[in-house]
């Protein structure tokens, strides 16, 4: 699947011997990942083609003469195309070019020297682990790192990630983003300036049956306990009146197993809750607060008369969605760094034989279409487990596994659909366009 890079953004540069050139700032999940030109993506491209050649996409060709603003915008464009497809390819992901290159990008960008650091790991019980790390420490180092020091085996590595966790006023949680595998976390939490920003630890997974690969690790376990106490505690997860009294009985006996057997009948357990929102459904200016999970998308709609309404929709009739950026960089060479002041996302559902979009308005729009992957990609698992003859690679459930199922049976679940909208020109030699973001 494709990742969430966009360019949103170019500027035009002086060298130091007076010529001119494009700088592109590369989003990654709404946030800045890095800053490079042109000629550093096309030797980058030359160096993946040597090791995996011609099965990458094409690459913006050169030009010879001096670039109009449409050229510049069209070369903008198919670079950020050219960044979502090239990481379709899991082996692309995996190599030592694709990693290397976006490392020292990212370090380049907000000039951080590789240096040895200390990083704190904040536990879903909010107490935190300080490990040792370099600063070009990739989230998948650094999640090996943090792992081993609580003693978490290492095969269950995939069902865990690291996040940047908001930590709000009167005990708030908010999930921020996940971190990519190759993304540096000392970078990123510096450069996110998301207020009360760590670093957490957190399982990776939609479906809350899998809980059952994970028992059998003390370690695992303690985590997957100490995240539903959290999730309950922060109402993600409601329990009933009378579920709420055998967990509490459980948790005063320190029964784990017991306790999180019962937690997997909580409404909305193992789910990811985002932050108030609106939607346009069912009328504009809805107030939402959505809980994504098993296989659903779950709306406490707020009507403009205060009455509430809960709604689901189901992933089997989510045929695709699209992620868009409203709003304007106005500084792009100041503190603003994130894209997440106006996202949206849409997305087509069928209800009753009919095919509409839904709007959802939320800052954490990205993070909402990262689970809707998710879940999609787990559901390709239990699909091809039940057919072995079906191919096809799955990467983020499990670098060591592979799953086969055809193209021709897969559904077209998540084609992210392209959709203009109004961008201001903060200044005559930025070239801006609307993010158009891609799934499978």
């Amino acid at each position: 699947m494709k990742m969430h890079f966009c360019i949103p953004v170019s500027q035009q540069r002086s060298d130091a011997l007076g010529g001119r050139y494009v700088l592109y700032s590369v989003y990654l999940d709404g946030f800045l990942f890095c800053r490079v030109r042109y000629s550093q993506l096309h030797d980058w491209n030359e160096q993946l083609r040597r090791v995996f050649g011609n099965c990458l996409p094409p690459f913006p060709p050169k030009y010879y003469l001096a670039m109009t603003t449409a050229m510049a915008d069209e070369r903008r464009n198919q670079l950020e195309q050219y960044l979502q497809n090239v990481t379709m390819d899991p082996n692309v992901l995996r190599s030592d070019v694709f990693v290397e290159f976006l490392k020292l990008a990212q370090l380049n960008t907000f000039d951080i020297t590789t240096k040895k650091a200390y990083l704190d790991i904040f536990l879903p019980n909010e107490e935190s682990i300080k490990i040792e790390i370099i600063t070009s420490d990739t989230a998948e180092r650094v999640l090996e790192v943090a792992s081993h020091k609580i003693g978490l085996c290492r095969e269950l590595l995939a069902y865990f990630g690291l996040f940047l966790i908001e930590f709000g006023k009167e005990g708030k949680l908010s999930v921020v983003k996940k971190l990519a595998d190759f993304e540096l976390p000392y970078v990123s939490l510096g450069s996110s300036e998301v207020e009360n920003c760590k670093v957490g630890l957190r399982k990776w997974y939609m479906d809350p049956s899998l809980d059952s690969m994970l028992m059998d690790c003390r370690a695992a376990l303690d985590l997957l306990y100490m995240q539903a106490i959290q999730d309950i505690e922060k109402e993600w997860a409601k329990p009933t009146q009378a579920q709420r009294q055998k967990l509490a009985a459980f948790q005063e006996e320190d029964n784990q197993t017991k306790f999180l057997e019962l937690a997997r009948e909580v409404q909305h357990y193992g789910y990811l809750q985002l932050d108030p929102c609106t939607c346009d459904y069912p009328e504009p200016g809805s107030g939402a607060v959505l809980s994504v999970g098993n296989n659903e998308i779950s709306c406490c709609i707020t009507l403009p008369d205060s009455q509430t309404q809960d709604v689901i929709f189901q992933m089997s009739r989510v045929k695709c969605w699209q992620v868009t950026f409203l709003g304007t960089l106005l500084d792009v060479d100041g503190p603003q760094r994130t894209l997440n002041q106006k996202l949206e996302l849409r997305f087509r559902y069928s209800e009753d034989s009919c095919w509409q979009w839904f709007v959802i308005y939320t800052k954490q729009a990205f993070l909402l279409s990262s689970c809707l992957k998710k879940m999609i990609s787990e559901k390709m698992v239990k699909l091809a487990a039940k057919n072995p003859e079906m191919q096809i690679e799955v990467p983020e459930q499990s670098k060591s596994k592979k799953y086969h199922i055809q193209r021709s049976q897969q559904k077209d679940y998540s084609s992210f659909l392209s959709r203009k909208s109004k961008i201001k020109i903060a200044k005559d030699d930025c070239v801006f366009g609307n993010i158009k973001e891609e799934d499978l």
